[in-house]
């Protein structure tokens, strides 16, 4: 999806490159309605499958609006495309299905973590992938979408083929006592439902709001850094190359480090782990913000920023997930991941207009603004801790 704000400042304009990554959070973030409401009923398999198929779909979309040079069907496979990140962010909640308590972070961590192998490789591949159609009349900078449609696609048919026995309705029928026989489909427990849960459990609370405006954070500064590095006036493919490394050593930060997090988050506590997540996106805004157009200090910068946004999406998820009962778990998770792509929608649709208005240094000081009210959540509520 950084690709895709460059193709979006190709196709239209510098000033909504940001809604390229808002369209797909906000793909993902109400993708995860559904995603929800078929967990519920046939399982993770099925609800992560269902997520991918979409995905693929908005990618082969977006090839068509990168060729006809149509904005309309460009941010349309944005928004579809999103289906790829609803797919990402429940599967860590697959993890935790039939996992003891005490061991969600490691457990949820295990997931993230393995998002590293192709998170780190796949930004390097998007100067090949970009070239590599050339011939075949497919724009540059769309041609990674192409090679995203059939991974999608390979990734649904692995999920719906080979996920079984489904952790969720495995832990459905553990919850209702039953070794065998049907599991509950799930008629009840809703988002509604949830939602009410949630507002009544300080811990559910501040577990969503964590990953919210660590997700927050997170999309609003990754989402320009791309459109910021176009700035120093490099070629295109050149320009590809600088953001793939950039890019990489990002995702590595996010993902990579994910085990390390969920074990301090399960040894130390949620709480602590949530706050020095905090703390490092702050690290992060300052770094990136006064790097200019040094690739170097982005780099550093733009690893603190995955840093922080793992430290606050695992403990944050773990924290939520054990103060939540099994029948509105899933509801839940699903809930969080409404309001996280929501948050994450909103920055990007804002970075974009903030960085042409006032340039990225503005744009990362606001978003170490935006830690602080999470902050003093954190702080106040440190004695109910679980």
């Amino acid at each position: 999806m950084s690709v895709g704000a460059l193709l979006a400042a190709d196709m239209v304009s510098i000033g909504v490159s940001g809604l390229a990554q808002s369209a797909a959070v906000t793909g993902a973030a109400l993708l995860a309605i559904p995603a929800t409401r078929i967990v519920r009923r046939s399982g993770r398999g099925p609800s992560l499958a269902a997520m991918y198929a979409i995905a693929a779909a908005g990618a082969a979309l977006t090839v068509v609006a990168a060729t006809t040079r149509s904005p309309a069907l460009l941010f349309a496979g944005f928004f579809l495309f999103g289906g790829g990140m609803t797919a990402g962010l429940q599967a860590r909640y697959a993890a935790v299905d039939l996992a003891p308590k005490e061991q969600y972070g490691r457990h949820l961590s295990l997931v993230v973590w393995a998002t590293t192998v192709g998170g780190v490789i796949g930004p390097n591949l998007s100067s090949i992938a970009g070239t590599s159609l050339d011939s075949f009349g497919i724009p540059t900078l769309a041609g990674p979408f192409v090679f995203s449609v059939v991974l999608f696609i390979l990734a649904a048919l692995l999920l719906f083929i080979l996920l079984r026995p489904d952790p969720f309705l495995v832990a459905q029928r553990a919850s209702a006592g039953a070794a065998t026989g049907p599991a509950p489909t799930g008629s009840r427990g809703g988002m509604g439902a949830a939602l009410r849960a949630v507002l009544a459990n300080t811990d559910a609370r501040l577990g969503i709001a964590a990953a919210s405006v660590g997700h927050l954070v997170m999309v609003g500064v990754m989402a320009m850094t791309p459109v910021h590095i176009r700035g120093a006036g490099h070629a295109p493919a050149h320009t590809l190359r600088i953001v793939g490394i950039v890019l990489s050593l990002h995702i590595a930060g996010m993902y990579a480090f994910s085990p390390v997090m969920g074990w301090l988050s399960d040894r130390v506590g949620r709480r602590p782990v949530i706050l020095g997540g905090i703390i490092i996106l702050l690290a992060a805004c300052a770094v990136a913000g006064t790097a200019g157009h040094d690739s170097t200090r982005l780099a550093i910068g733009l690893v603190l920023l995955g840093l922080g946004w793992s430290a606050t999406m695992v403990a944050g998820s773990a924290l939520l997930s054990q103060s939540i009962s099994q029948e509105l778990r899933a509801s839940a998770q699903g809930l969080s991941d409404l309001v996280m792509g929501l948050a994450g929608a909103t920055a990007g649709a804002l970075s974009g207009v903030v960085v042409h208005v006032w340039h990225y240094p503005r744009l990362t000081l606001l978003a170490a603004i935006a830690t602080l009210p999470l902050a003093v959540l954190a702080l106040m509520r440190r004695r109910s801790a679980v």
